[in-house]
C-alpha cells in the first residue's frame, strides 16, 4: 500500500515553497523562525485560505470567519495571513520560536521602540545589512565616529545633525546626547549591536574581539 498527498500548489499553478521563492526549511539551522514566519506571511489573499485549511489544526469555522471577513469593508489586511503565519510557525518552531519571529518582527519594524536582546539580533542577522568592527573602534568609542566607521553615516557633521533631530538609535533606543559612547550594555551578548538612522535604515554591528 502507498499513501500519496497533492502537491501543495499557488493560485499561481506553482510549487510553494521551492527554489522560485526561496526553500522553505523546517529546521531552525537552515532556515530561522523569524523568516520562516516572514515566509508565511507572504502568502497572498488568493492562497492564504487554502493553506489555512491545509497546513493548520485551526477549526473549519474559524477558517470560514476569516474567508468571509476578508471580503467585509472593515476588513485589516493580512489578518488571515498573520494567523496563517502564527499557527504554523509555533507548530513547527513551537512557542519559542514563535516568540522570537514575533519579537524580531516587531523590533525591525519602521519607528519600533520593542526592547532588543541578543537573540532577536542573530535572529535579523541575515535579512539586515550587516558589517564588522573590531572591539577596540567600539567599545567606549563616540557613538558619532561608530556610525561613521561603520559606513551607516557619512560624516561626522551628519551624525550629530541627525542626532540633534532625534533620527539615531541603538538598539531601537533613540539618543539625542551628541557626547554618547558606545557603553559595554550596548553590545548585546558582546558581539552585537543594531545601529538605525531614521525609522527604516538599519544596520547590524558585529563587533569582533
Amino acid at each position: 500500500f502507498g499513501l500519496t498527498f497533492p502537491l501543495l500548489l499557488k493560485s499561481d499553478g506553482t510549487k510553494f515553497g521551492k527554489s522560485e521563492d526561496g526553500a522553505v526549511w523546517l529546521a531552525a539551522s537552515r532556515l530561522s523562525p523569524y523568516k520562516f514566519y516572514q515566509h508565511m506571511f507572504a502568502v497572498p489573499d488568493s492562497d492564504v485560505i487554502k493553506f489555512l485549511k491545509m497546513l493548520t489544526f485551526v477549526e473549519l469555522d474559524e477558517i470560514a470567519e476569516l474567508a468571509a471577513a476578508m471580503q467585509e469593508e472593515g476588513y485589516r489586511p493580512n489578518t488571515a495571513q498573520r494567523k496563517l503565519a502564527e499557527e504554523v510557525t509555533r507548530f513547527v518552531h513551537g512557542q519559542k520560536g514563535l516568540d522570537q519571529a514575533l519579537k524580531a518582527t516587531e523590533g525591525l519594524r519602521p519607528g519600533s521602540t520593542t526592547e532588543l536582546d541578543f537573540e532577536t539580533l542573530e535572529a535579523i542577522s541575515d535579512v539586515v545589512p550587516t558589517t564588522s568592527l573590531p572591539t577596540p573602534e567600539v567599545m567606549d568609542k563616540s557613538l558619532i565616529d561608530v556610525l561613521v566607521l561603520s559606513g551607516l553615516i557619512k560624516s561626522k557633521s551628519e551624525a550629530r545633525r541627525m542626532i540633534k533631530n532625534g533620527g539615531i538609535y541603538i538598539n531601537n533606543r533613540k539618543i539625542s546626547d551628541e557626547s554618547t559612547v558606545i557603553a559595554e550594555e550596548d553590545i548585546l551578548g558582546g558581539s552585537l549591536l543594531l545601529l538605525a538612522s531614521g525609522k527604516k535604515n538599519k544596520l547590524l554591528l558585529r563587533v569582533e574581539s
